[in-house]
């Protein structure tokens, strides 16, 4: 349990650390669009059951796959969704570290 949670506010936190060292004066807004972009865990509605702790979730619900994580690396280099693309690739990284901890 505690490393669902500690998972779940990596998805705060990190964001927020890279908004506010990146983004100067604009770090509230970036961020809040970063952690906006967390909408893309809706594909586990997909999966039965929704939630499992030991599951990982790259590659397997349709919005972490990694043509979708291409497609979202694509939007990072994008002006106007930048902020878009780096906070959907931070989640990805999370979530794909939360994959490494399951093997242990």
């Amino acid at each position: 349990m505690c490393r669902i949670i500690f998972h779940l506010a990596l998805h705060f936190i990190v964001p927020g650390i890279v908004a506010r060292y990146k983004f100067g004066e604009q770090w509230k807004r970036a961020w809040l669009i970063m952690v906006a972009t967390m909408v893309v865990d809706l594909d586990h509605l997909l999966a039965d059951p929704v939630f499992d702790p030991n599951r990982c979730s790259i590659g397997f619900h349709p919005l972490h796959s990694y043509a979708a994580i291409g497609l979202y690396a694509a939007l990072a280099f994008l002006p106007g969704t930048r902020l878009v693309g780096i906070g959907l690739l931070i989640h990805m990284v999370l979530d794909g570290i939360d994959c490494i901890c399951i093997l242990w």
